[in-house]
């Protein structure tokens, strides 16, 4: 604390202002200094420290020099609401600092003999999902590596409750009953138990709440309805709990399968890691550290007998998952955070339900920050506290976002000098800032986050969030919770309902860039500010054409989203059976690659029944054998590469798929790790600024084509509802053997997606050709420098991982 006060005191001194710029560039090179030459956790904490005191240094300027005079109400209200906006942003930095800075990596649990092992409930909550979906997640919650008399899978089903199947409307009434028969009939099949309730009250908590009272287990792992789980999961958390008697919760991260709007839309989910990354990977494991981690509503195992002394899963808002942790920690309870993906589920397919959910999710916090503030809780230590108040005030964000949006154009139109200061100034002091508050973000996230993207999620959720806002703060208590729609059919280039304040956006920041350039070329008086404000003004009209391509929403290439899996199977085609290394599946089809010799002559020229039997993981037993259809195949050298589509799958064939997907969660991890590269501040603003010129153009191709369906992808055959025939038991039927099938099947209606090989892109590669002869058809050479750094890059992440 003394050396605390010393350092303000020090930093409140007043300086010129080239000095001041001297300091600033000192600071600059010596952190870049510690960047390059230094590392472990001192170094770390030079370094950020030495950007933090650059950071206060400007706020204090800030706040002191560059107001405008009250004397002109007008420049002053909007000069202080900026000013306002900024203190934000430097709280929300200082609090992610505090939080982040040695964020806790836990070791893996002590093992427990399986008599001393607790037992699990788990619980699947649903709504509208597709019984494909569930079938999938049921049968993998079924198969986890766990003593089976330990553990009950749960189907809480809230779309075939008492109320909805006497609902007025007959049709729906009538949907009601067969969804609740025909999952009643599918839980049969694959050992889980059916429960529903009365009435649909509570949304999600009240589903969960009705669950608690008829299970009994001692640990509860609640799961998404497409969150499936791998083998793992119990394996890597359960032993936890036996450690701390006081732990109610220990939180896996969410990771996805398939990519969210903007990272399908810009391309980058094969080589960017996903938004969601960065909260799991570091802030969540900075919570961990100081007894944070919250509940994050799936993926995630609670002791039973917390939830008991609070009352079950809270209600009041719309995200319970956050506000049972809250309520809990503040009950002297602990949690715990295991950095180790172990489910994979889904993300929103189209930007209206990204939207949607995120807008869910910012009320939900605001509900908690409003309802229950968490610097007024008892039970709290003030650091829980501050960790609280980040999570749920880091939601306030689309209000500065907006603000230094169209702040720039206040000056360029009307001439309102909303922030004082020289050009001097505005570089030694602004302008290094800025340089430093990213070599900060990019040093702490710069694996998980690539410079400049928050701004565009923040940007392209702002312009909706900001009404969320307005009606949570208006009325805390009137949102209510509404369902994510997950597996959207995407089969055309399309601009989202949701563009058109988006190009009404871009357009007037584009007029500002043309009145800014225009009036500092040719109008008498005007000073280098306009210029500066310009520039200002010209990164957010990039900013708001790289959402214009988020806006521009690209058709879907796979039908269900794959998995990249290293395994063995064999495979039985026109009567000889095959050893074959299985690539990537999907829940319709997979790679394998086999010896060409192998093959039967004029296979791949017709399609194929046959039948692929999974070498099972270590301890698993046989899941039998899946029905297949060969489709297209590649030669690859000596080897042939295979399309095998799964085609109508029976409930037994979900326990072999679900063994063959989710046996190994390294799969997961290996994905996540390929993606999870340094982007430095040269590549990624460059990266940021081709978004931004050339995606408004493709936005612009979107909207003079119309609604016109442009030539689909070749595609799978849709996913079906299971067939339903004799029960299966936990570890499915005993394998199928190879029957000979030499009888020619008539082609399908419509032919099998090949699935994407799994192996990581090499530079020279027929995928890295590919893609450079895409970029010469553009005729971009800008993508052509982005592409091939990405995929070299790409290539020795590969490479690494493989090594390691």
């Amino acid at each position: 604390m003394g050396t605390t006060a010393a350092g303000l005191l020090l930093l409140s001194q007043p300086v010129g202002t080239q000095n001041q710029l001297a300091m600033s560039l000192a600071a600059m090179a010596a952190m870049a200094a510690l960047w390059l030459a230094f590392d472990g956790p001192r170094a770390r904490f030079v370094f950020l420290a030495m950007g933090s005191l650059v950071v206060l240094r400007y706020i204090l300027w800030r706040v002191t020099d560059t107001l405008p005079s009250p004397g002109d109400p007008v420049s002053f209200g909007f000069g202080l609401l900026l000013l306002l906006c900024e203190l934000y942003c430097v709280f929300i930095l200082f609090v992610s600092l505090i939080i982040n800075a040695e964020p806790l990596r836990r070791r893996p649990p002590p093992a427990a003999p399986a008599a001393d092992l607790p037992a699990v409930d788990v619980f699947v909550p649903s709504y509208n999902e597709d019984a494909g979906i569930l079938a999938m997640t049921l049968a993998a919650a079924r198969q986890m590596n766990y003593p089976p008399e330990k553990l009950t899978v749960w189907l809480l089903d809230d779309g075939g409750t008492d109320q909805k199947c006497n609902d007025p409307n007959p049709e729906k009434a009538a949907a009601a009953k067969g969804r609740r028969v025909e999952l009643q009939a599918l839980c049969a099949e694959l050992g889980a138990r059916y429960l529903t309730r009365a009435r649909n009250e509570h949304a999600k908590a009240g589903n969960l709440n009705n669950g608690l009272a008829a299970a009994a287990g001692d640990l509860v792992l609640v799961l998404d309805a497409d969150h499936v789980p791998f083998r793992s999961l119990l394996n890597e958390t359960v032993g936890y709990f036996a450690e701390d008697p006081k732990l109610f919760l220990v939180q896996t991260p969410h990771a996805f399968l398939n990519p969210d709007p903007i990272e399908r839309n810009l391309k980058t989910f094969e080589r960017m890691p996903s938004e969601n990354e960065m909260f799991y990977a570091v802030t969540q494991a900075g919570l961990d550290k100081w007894n944070g981690s919250f509940f994050c509503g799936s993926a995630a195992l609670l002791r039973r007998a917390a939830l008991d002394e609070s009352g079950g899963f809270a209600g009041i808002t719309i995200t319970e998952d956050c506000e049972t942790a809250f309520e809990l920690h503040s009950r002297g309870w602990t949690s715990a955070y295991v950095d180790r993906p172990l489910i994979a589920g889904l993300q929103p397919d189209t930007l209206t339900d990204f939207i949607g959910q995120r807008s869910r999710w910012c009320q939900g916090m605001f509900q908690i920050l409003l309802l229950k503030n968490p610097a007024l809780q008892k039970g709290l230590k003030p650091i829980q506290k501050l960790a609280y108040l980040s999570s749920m005030t880091f939601w306030f964000f689309p209000i500065p976002r907006l603000a230094f949006m169209f702040a720039p154009l206040l000056h360029i139109f009307f001439d309102l000098k909303i922030f004082v200061a020289s050009v001097d100034e505005s570089i030694a002091y602004t302008a290094t800032y800025i340089v430093i508050n990213l070599m900060m973000q990019n040093y702490v996230y710069g694996k998980f986050r690539w410079p400049f993207v928050s701004e565009l999620y923040e940007y392209v959720q702002g312009l909706y969030l900001s009404k969320a806002i307005v009606s949570v703060i208006w009325s805390p208590r009137k949102p209510t919770f509404n369902v994510t729609n997950k597996g959207a059919t995407l089969d055309r280039d399309h601009l989202s309902s949701l563009t058109l304040p988006f190009f009404a956006v871009y357009g007037l920041l584009l007029v500002g860039c043309l009145v800014a350039g225009w009036r500092y070329l040719f109008e008498p008086g005007v000073t280098n500010l306009m210029l500066v404000v310009g520039l200002w003004n010209f990164f957010n009209l990039l900013t708001a054409g790289a959402a214009l391509g988020v806006c521009a929403e690209r058709r879907q290439l796979e039908r269900t989203p794959s998995l990249a899996i290293s395994r063995r199977g064999q495979v039985a085609l026109g009567g000889r059976a095959v050893d074959v290394a299985i690539e990537r599946v999907s829940a319709e089809a997979c790679t394998i690659r086999m010896p060409a010799a192998a093959l039967a002559p004029g296979v791949g020229h017709r399609p194929v029944r046959g039948t692929l039997t999974v070498e099972p993981v270590a301890g698993a037993r046989p899941a039998g054998a899946l029905p297949v259809i060969l489709g297209p195949v590649a030669r690859a050298g000596t080897d042939a590469v295979c399309s095998l589509a799964f085609g109508t799958l029976r409930t037994r064939d979900y326990v072999a798929l679900a063994g063959l997907m989710y046996g190994d969660a390294e799969a997961m991890r290996r994905f996540q790790l390929r993606r999870r590269r340094h982007k430095d501040l040269f590549t990624g603003t460059l990266q940021f600024v081709w978004w931004g010129l050339a995606e408004p153009f493709r936005a612009l191709r979107y909207a003079l084509a119309g609604e016109a369906p442009r030539p689909a992808a070749v595609e799978a055959p849709a996913a079906a509802a299971p067939v339903y025939d004799e029960p299966v038991r936990d570890a499915g039927p005993a394998p199928v053997p190879p029957q000979p099938i030499d009888l020619p099947l008539a082609a399908p209606a419509r032919p099998v997606l090949p699935v994407r090989p799994a192996a990581p892109v090499q530079a020279g590669g027929p995928a890295h050709a590919e893609v450079h002869a895409q970029a010469q058809d553009d005729g971009d050479w800008v993508r052509l420098m982005l592409d091939y750094e990405n995929d070299r890059a790409l290539a020795e992440s590969g490479r690494r991982t493989d090594a390691a």
